[in-house]
Parts: C-alpha cells; sequence; structure tokens
C-alpha cells in the first residue's frame, strides 16, 4: 500500500519529487566534498597539572562529536604545567571552533596548533612479535632497518621498540604483521615545532 502511494504521488507531483532529489544528491556532495578536505591537525595543549583536567578535556571532544586519532599528556619543563599532545581529523573551521572552546576551560592555559611540515612529530611503539630460529634473522633485518631495537627474546618471540613519525610507525607494524603480533602498546604522537621555518 505505502509503494502504491509513493508511486502515486511520484505521478502527480513529477518536478517536487525530482527537485528533493536534487537537494539530496546536493548535501550528499557537500559531505563528500568536505570530508576529503579533513587533515589531521597536531595540537598542543598546556594546563594545570592537577587531577581531573585530562578529563575535562577529552570531554569536550566527546560533546562535540570529535574524533582523537591520538592523545599524550606529560610534564613539562614546568611541574605545575603539563602538555596535552593531541592528533585529530577535521577541516580548519573544526580547528578554530575547537580551540575557542579549549581556551573557555579554566584549567587550559594555551593552545598551539602545530603544523606537521614545521614540527617534529614524534611516536614510541613496543611490540612482541613471534619470532622463532627459522625468521628471527628477518624480524632483525626489518627493525635494523627502522633503527628500532630488540629489547628481549624468548624461545618463540621478540620484543622490539621503534620510534618515529606515524608513516614510520604504520609501515613497520604491517611489515611484522606478517609474524603475528602478540601485543603492542603505542605512547600516542608527541610534537615540537621548530623555533624557525625554512618556508
Amino acid at each position: 500500500m505505502l509503494c502504491e502511494v509513493f508511486v502515486h504521488q511520484k505521478s502527480m507531483w513529477p518536478g517536487v519529487e525530482s527537485r528533493l532529489t536534487v537537494k539530496a544528491h546536493r548535501r550528499t556532495l557537500a559531505r563528500a566534498i568536505r570530508r576529503s578536505f579533513d587533515l589531521k591537525h597536531i595540537l598542543s595543549i598546556y594546563v594545570k597539572n592537577r587531577p581531573g583536567v585530562m578529563s575535562h578535556v577529552s570531554g569536550l571532544f566527546t560533546r562535540r562529536s570529535f574524533n582523537i586519532d591520538s592523545i599524550a599528556v606529560g610534564t613539562t619543563e614546568r611541574p605545575e604545567v603539563s602538555t596535552m599532545t593531541i592528533v585529530l581529523k577535521g577541516d580548519e573551521n573544526d580547528l578554530v571552533q575547537f580551540k575557542g572552546q579549549l581556551l573557555k576551560l579554566s584549567d587550559v592555559l594555551e593552545v598551539k596548533a602545530l603544523p606537521y611540515h614545521s614540527s617534529v612529530v614524534r611516536e614510541l611503539m613496543l611490540v612482541r612479535v613471534n619470532a622463532t630460529s627459522e625468521n628471527r634473522a628477518e624480524v632483525i633485518g626489518i627493525v635494523e632497518v627502522f633503527e628500532g631495537k630488540v629489547t628481549e627474546i624468548t624461545h618463540d618471540s621478540m620484543l622490539i621498540e621503534v620510534h618515529g613519525n606515524n608513516r614510520r610507525i604504520k609501515t613497520i607494524i604491517e611489515l611484522l604483521a606478517k609474524f603475528g603480533i602478540q601485543e603492542m602498546a603505542r605512547t600516542g604522537q608527541i610534537a615540537l615545532g621548530f623555533e624557525s621555518d625554512s618556508d
């Protein structure tokens, strides 16, 4: 019955139906274009070093539906101040909006947006992979190429430490996956901007 009514309505108002279809396509296209311009941004957030601050900041992400790629927290050269390095995906408007929301929090002292091209970005990963006498040399060869370090060797596994940018970490994970990854821990990305931009 519903199908019959829908067909009848389409025949009565073909112009209306076509205009609605065009509008729907435009909305879909607009969303697709916006996603294509979404970039990863690094925010360095200086906050007061006291309990509850991290939950306040992460709660802001949840309420605003921002997606966090990684988050790392540590103290600075001043013990009373911590820095939160957050990598998020969005367009420039999202970045401006979120920086404004962060600065409204009483525990937030400063917010810096760090461009990838003029910043040093690093992450530490510990990963344990399956490794026996048959493939141990191949695993070690991969680790050496990525300037990593073998921290522990057992009869059937190796514990590996690697640091670098996000691309390096992702690449070595892909190469080690064929051996079988038992467990893995990543710190999240930290970053500092260069004092002078060569551009």
